[in-house]
């Protein structure tokens, strides 16, 4: 190394609460998802703190992001399995993805049956001053 040239720089460390906030979700569930061996546990300084890499923050977004799309924990927990996969880890998420599409494909048919039946309940009904068995709930 050259007399002007400085040494590697260390990757950044993080606090907890810099984590949860880069990663939009609270503190509590970043203990959660260590518990629940979503997230490795970090290290910790000499005070006892946690210390996390920019790496738990992309990892926690991600797990956000599986949820906002409906996967459930046990579901994430794959995916975050075959992340590391590379040869059929892409192929294995893409085939849970659509696997998640078509059951919320099913459930969106199955909403609009009961929007229909509700509109159609609806339309029946007299209304105000009527007596219940008025609403024609067979049709």
């Amino acid at each position: 190394m050259t007399p002007s040239a400085s040494p590697p720089a260390a990757a950044p460390h993080l606090t907890i609460g810099a984590v949860a906030r880069a990663a939009g979700i609270a503190i509590d569930t970043i203990r959660y998802y260590e518990r629940e061996g979503l997230l490795p546990p970090p290290a910790r300084r000499l005070s006892g703190y946690r210390d996390y890499t920019p790496d738990a923050v992309a990892r926690l977004r991600f797990i956000r992001r599986a949820k906002e799309l409906g996967f459930s924990l046990p579901e994430i927990r794959e995916l975050l399995a075959l992340s590391v996969d590379r040869e059929r880890g892409v192929r294995g998420v893409k085939r849970r993805a659509e696997a998640r599409l078509v059951g919320i494909e099913r459930r969106i048919r199955g909403m609009k049956r009961v929007q229909r039946g509700l509109k159609n309940l609806i339309d029946a009904c007299p209304g105000r001053g009527a007596l219940v068995f008025n609403c024609n709930i067979h049709r």
